[in-house]
């Protein structure tokens, strides 16, 4: 068994009976459930729930507050090498793109680990581009290692790794894995990803389950909005975690919301711009139809977007965030960023902005027992 299966499945079903279909009444039967089903999700997601956005909004609220109180995790990514063989066209570490290729060494590595942990941050997730040749398996186990007495939680974001490479990170130290499968959708992934090996779409696709039976108790998936239609998408994200949920009770399922940013190359979408309104109507989808399932809001969005979607259903945030080799530390030398962020506020302006709303800014809320030195859960003072 495998989520593609519920993936063909329901790419048939919408071909019948699309979204854009649903009525009033579909929308007001899924706000008035308990438990939602896929019928109701896509309802939710549909042209005929923007009335209803403010009633969505105020019952995404309740149940935020309900599973994860006022409570905000943060956390920090640290981009270990922007080698790529990829072809990705919405990528800045597109291999055929002329920027700055960097590797840390591992004692760039420790030192940026050093400069991230002195913020206070406890959860840190690790990046780099897809190449076996500058950062295969051997390299990644070696960071985690190097950066596992520092946190309390390191994630990873690396390319599709086989089962028994997440199981041997897991064993180094690594707790949560987030990989987005960038466009659900068979052929706009092949048009985006035209040469390398990202190009398999379904062992990317799978790549989550491989991490749960690893043993890595954390996942965090998403769609990149703006490749495919959004709506579209969005469902079939909801979908592959609420398979992950019902297949792996015991993993802490999240998803990520990130829109396409400004990136070396001139890469135009086909489709229509992800909204700030698409954007919040997502996100209300998502908490209705998965209450115990996080989500994650990045740097991508800048600080007023941040601050008002908070109330929606945000559980994680990323802050102080760099998307560069290097530049934590003073004395790292800098490769070229993925992407261009929009919120540049460092951890400590974000944690306060958080406290100002009402919320708890929460530096660690994962304790791994795995290791002999025991961190304690924080939050900020």
């Amino acid at each position: 068994m495998s989520f593609y299966d519920r993936y063909v499945i329901w790419q048939k079903k919408l071909r019948n009976c699309p979204g854009e279909a649903c009525q009033t009444g579909d929308v007001l039967r899924a706000l008035s459930r308990e438990r939602l089903y896929p019928e109701d999700l896509l309802a939710l997601l549909s042209p005929a729930a923007k009335p209803y956005l403010e009633e969505m909004a105020q019952k995404a609220y309740r149940l935020t507050v309900q599973n994860f109180g006022r409570s905000i995790a943060l956390f920090t990514p640290l981009y270990l090498a922007n080698y790529c063989n990829n072809r990705c066209v919405y990528c800045s570490f597109n291999a055929n793109n002329q920027i700055v290729r960097r590797k840390l060494t591992f004692n760039e590595v420790e030192q940026e680990g050093k400069a991230i942990a002195a913020t206070g941050l406890q959860h840190l997730l690790l990046l780099t581009g897809e190449s076996r040749q500058h950062s295969g398996p051997n390299y990644l186990e070696a960071c985690v290692k190097r950066l596992r007495p520092f946190f309390a939680s390191l994630g990873i974001e690396f390319y599709p790794l086989a089962e028994e490479e997440y199981r041997r990170l897991y064993e180094a130290g690594v707790d949560a894995l987030t990989i987005f499968q960038e466009a659900y959708d068979e052929e706009i992934y092949a048009s985006v990803h035209p040469a390398g090996p990202k190009r398999n779409h379904r062992y990317r696709l799978d790549a989550p389950e491989r991490a749960c039976r690893a043993g890595i108790p954390s996942v965090n998936i998403g769609a990149l909005l703006g490749l495919g239609e959004w709506r579209d998408e969005a469902f079939f994200t909801a979908l592959h975690a609420e398979y992950l949920q019902q297949y792996y009770p015991d993993v802490e399922l999240s998803i990520s919301v990130p829109r396409l940013r400004p990136h070396v190359g001139t890469y135009q979408p086909k489709t229509s711009l992800v909204t700030d309104a698409a954007l919040v109507q997502i996100i209300l989808a998502y908490r209705l139809f998965l209450p115990r399932a996080g989500l994650t809001l990045s740097t991508r969005e800048n600080p007023r977007l941040r601050e008002d979607i908070l109330p929606l259903g945000i559980t994680k945030m990323s802050a102080g965030s760099l998307t560069s080799v290097g530049g934590y530390a003073e004395n790292t030398e800098v490769g070229s960023a993925q992407f261009e962020i929009a919120d540049e506020r460092p951890v400590g302006e974000i944690a306060a902005m958080l406290r100002s709303k009402g919320y708890q800014p929460t530096f660690c809320d994962w304790v791994n027992f795995r290791e002999q030195g025991k961190h304690e859960p924080t939050v900020a003072s």
